[in-house]
């Protein structure tokens, strides 16, 4: 064997990452054990082990698939790398840069196994506060999850330095410590702890509850329509406040801007290995879906696409202001009218049977849809993303939600059930609720 190479029965990525995390390392052995997990050596002296996270705390991501990252150990706790090797993640193939990944994954180099660690925000006693991904916040605690519950379970197994109080040290010894389930059981899903989305839940509590707040409060509207539209200045003031309420908490706060990849998504996760909790892991995500789905069937997409969409928001704000600017204001024939309308539904089956191809391949597509860049992104992107974005809301400036009427996949996937869930009566409904939108539309411009 040539003087520094690695010797090693794993695949190649493994053999290249091991000599990047023990770069004294010239054998790796192969991965087994429980939990497995490969031992890497120098000269015959073990200097720590490589694991795969999937193989052991193997979290569903959004795709309904585990994020695998190869993460590296030595025999004094310290996390020595961290890759990601494998996901099927949409967020992460469009709009994260590559550069934004390896600064989330390098973090975990000053962390040992002892350490809880936690992302972003004010810091917390017993806590290793480290920054999340930008656009990509759930998918970065996912990972989070499960690289530090895949390194306990090797330390634990193997003997490496683990202490319970979160105490950062390096100890000299080696002895093996077993850490106590301290959370109660989630017997009712066959969970033996407490599974990732739960905390995520109880960390977004007070969010959520906003957000539930909210929901009723549009409901509300909903069910005294008649009643508002006959008062037109009590309606404009609701209906701009909502407006704003959707794009600074929904939108820009809490990033809860919905999207066709979700649909697709869910789609994906039907026809494959459908799990619950892939779609838990975002709190305010789950429950914007859940009421759509309620209202879809009471009262069509227009209780999303009129109230709820960050974006949809963000362009009728705009186009209230152009009026109140007397800036002209531009409405297609109705010959072209009708044929843009169809374009919607044209990208909608063209980005469903690219997801069935493949989700990432979808995801890059689906920047169709400028949400990420002008709403979870806070428009800070550059090129071709950002021109697009702004372009469809100066659009926007003369023609109303010109992205929403013509080019949105998402309202195109919300509108096709309609024909299937609707009877004339509900459809007469479906219509009032369209004047009335439209009617709060007229009262502000």
């Amino acid at each position: 064997m040539m003087p520094g190479a690695i010797s090693t029965a794993c695949a190649d990525p493994v053999d290249d990452l091991a000599r990047k995390y023990f770069p004294k390392a010239d054998k790796v052995g192969e991965f087994a054990g429980d939990p497995l997990a490969a031992p890497v050596y120098k000269g015959g002296r073990l200097l720590g082990y490589v694991l795969r996270t999937s193989d052991i705390a193997p979290i569903p991501a959004y795709s309904g698939e585990p994020i695998t990252l190869l993460v590296g150990i030595n025999l004094d706790g310290w996390i020595t790398g961290v890759e990601i090797t494998e996901h099927s993640e949409p967020i992460l193939d469009a709009g994260v840069s590559e550069l934004d990944l390896k600064y989330f994954v390098y973090q975990y180099h000053d962390i040992t196994v002892q350490d809880s660690v936690k992302l972003g925000g004010a810091e917390r006693e017993g806590y290793v506060t480290i920054d999340g991904i930008t656009g990509a916040s759930i998918t970065a605690m996912v990972m989070n999850a499960t690289v530090m519950k895949a390194v306990k379970k090797v330390a634990e197994s193997r003997g490496i330095p683990l202490q319970t109080e979160g105490a950062r040290i390096t100890p000299q010894t080696i002895t093996p410590v077993q850490v106590p389930v301290k959370q109660a059981p989630f017997w009712w899903l066959g969970e033996t702890s407490e599974p990732f989305w739960a905390s995520v839940w109880r960390e977004r509590l007070w969010q959520v509850a906003v957000l539930c707040s909210a929901l009723g409060v549009l409901v509300f509207i909903l069910l005294f329509q008649d009643w508002l539209t006959c008062r037109p200045k009590l309606l404009k003031f609701i209906r701009n406040g909502y407006l704003l309420f959707t794009l600074f908490f929904i939108g820009w706060y809490t990033l809860a801007q919905l999207s066709i990849i979700h649909v697709l998504t869910f789609i994906n996760a039907v026809t494959h290995q459908f799990t619950w909790q892939a779609f838990l892991v975002d709190p305010l995500i789950f429950v914007l879906w859940g009421f759509v789905a309620l209202t879809l069937l009471l009262w069509g997409r227009g209780v999303y696409c009129g109230w709820l969409c960050p974006f949809g928001a963000l362009q009728e704000l705009i186009h209230k202001l152009a009026r109140r600017l007397k800036l002209p204001d531009y409405q297609f024939p109705d010959v072209v009218h009708e044929r843009l309308t169809a374009l919607k539904y044209v990208i909608f089956v063209a980005l469903l049977g690219l997801s069935l191809q493949s989700i990432g391949y979808a995801a890059k597509a689906a920047e169709v849809e400028p949400f990420k860049t002008a709403i979870v992104m806070h428009f800070q992107r550059g090129g071709v993303f950002l021109a697009y974005a702004i372009a469809l809301l100066v659009i926007a400036v003369f023609i109303r939600k010109f992205f929403c009427k013509y080019l949105c996949p998402l309202g195109a996937a919300l509108a096709i059930p309609a024909p299937l869930l609707y009877d004339r009566g509900q459809q007469v409904q479906q219509d009032r609720s369209d004047r009335f939108k439209e009617s709060a539309a007229d009262s502000t411009g």
